[in-house]
């Protein structure tokens, strides 16, 4: 089959060329070939502005982000050959960084599948679509996952904020197989209930792994608030590890729920305790109540989703960890992460140094953490790497 072309404006190629795998509306030659003419999710042969043949896209026309590279190899479109081959790559790097089937098998443009998202829960496995293009090929997807891994349940959580963007509908379903009434997975020697169906996400963020096990390693003896728990997984975690009590604040009823289900699978329901509301409301009842911690743990979900948000969202993960240094003891760590892609790290660093001044402690950072092996950064796209986490020793002459 024959791909029709994207032209590309005199020196546009100059990212391709370096390794990134975006392409902007405003670097095509749309006099040469208008975007117009072509539907989102097609598939384009990208070519340079002398002609040459740079690799295969797909396209949306109706996107800022309106061509994302497949292959550079001119005559390979995504089809189900070209998935088989990536899922396989993707599953070799994972097999070669964990000895149980509980990951992220795919992680878009980190594993050259852009728009793609899998996570594993042993047998089950989550995806997400993020984008038109990726949304075109969901049979091959599916016909490659049954030839890689043979999965007894696939779920799509096509429920994302980027698939809005596309002008893609919202759904959830099971696509093959039936989903049992409890999901098991293992992080760090500890068991978890995963909410796959109405969880957030893929129902769990394998991202921050090594950070909680960095964290776990700190906590024997220790009083633990856990912020924005979502269904234990930092809380939890630092009971199993020794923690001598663990609060798990969150806005979620339900989420809740789950926490004190997961204290139960792991036999720690006496050390897990769960508190219902708003973080910073949360954080103003402890204080008043004159409650203090050994450790406080902050990982509140993106406060800048654009750029334009980054001052507000900035002022916002300030005040935060502000607040939760006020119930830090005279000698307290404070695990302080962001998931927000436009926040640089440094900027967190900054964040957190401001915060500690503000209540005139002092800070040591011990700890600069990121996301998971199985999030691969793709060193062209520095948009890839968005996981950020400080261990900071916050305490008083």
């Amino acid at each position: 089959m024959t791909l029709p072309s994207l032209r590309l404006k005199k020196h546009a190629d100059r990212r391709l060329k370096a390794g990134h795998l975006w392409l902007y509306s405003n670097e095509i030659d749309t006099d040469a070939t208008p975007l117009k003419t072509l539907e989102a999710g097609q598939q384009v042969v990208v070519e340079a502005a002398n002609g040459k043949a740079l690799g295969v896209a797909y396209v949306n026309p109706h996107s800022l982000i309106c061509a994302r590279l497949l292959s550079r190899e001119p005559k390979q479109g995504l089809d189900r050959s070209l998935l088989v081959h990536r899922l396989n790559q993707a599953l070799s790097l994972r097999e070669q960084l964990f000895a149980k089937p509980f990951y992220r098998l795919v992680h878009g443009e980190g594993d050259l599948l852009p728009g793609l998202v899998i996570d594993r829960f042993g047998d089950v496995l989550v995806v997400q679509l993020n984008t038109a293009g990726m949304q075109a090929v969901l049979e091959e997807l599916l016909d490659a996952l049954d030839k890689v891994l043979s999965p007894s349940v696939v779920v799509l959580r096509n429920d994302t904020s980027g698939r809005r963007q596309e002008g893609l509908e919202l759904t959830v379903e099971v696509v093959k197989g039936e989903l049992p009434d409890q999901v098991i997975i293992e992080e760090n020697g500890v068991r978890f209930g995963v909410p796959i169906l109405d969880g957030q996400k893929t129902g769990w963020f394998y991202d921050h792994r090594i950070n909680r096990a960095w964290l776990n390693e700190r906590v024997a003896g220790k009083r633990v608030l856990d912020l924005f728990s979502y269904v234990g997984g930092w809380g939890i975690q630092a009971a199993a590890s020794g923690a001598s009590e663990v609060l798990c604040v969150d806005s979620s009823a339900a989420a809740l729920a789950r926490v004190a289900e997961n204290a139960t699978l792991n036999g720690l329901h006496e050390q897990v305790a769960v508190g219902e509301g708003d973080a910073l409301e949360a954080l103003a009842a402890l204080k008043a109540d004159g409650e203090q911690f050994d450790v406080v743990i902050l990982d509140p979900p993106a406060f800048i989703k654009k750029r334009k948000d980054i001052p507000n969202g900035e002022r916002a993960y300030g005040r935060l960890n502000r607040e939760a240094m006020r119930l830090l003891g005279r000698d307290g760590l404070l695990l302080s992460a962001s998931c927000s892609m436009h926040l640089a790290p440094e900027r967190l660093v900054d964040v957190v140094r401001g915060a500690v001044r503000h209540q005139d402690r002092h800070g040591q950072i011990l700890f600069q953490g990121h996301q998971g092996p199985d999030h691969p950064v793709h060193p062209a796209i520095p948009e890839t790497a968005y996981l950020k986490a400080l261990g900071v020793r916050v305490f008083r002459d």
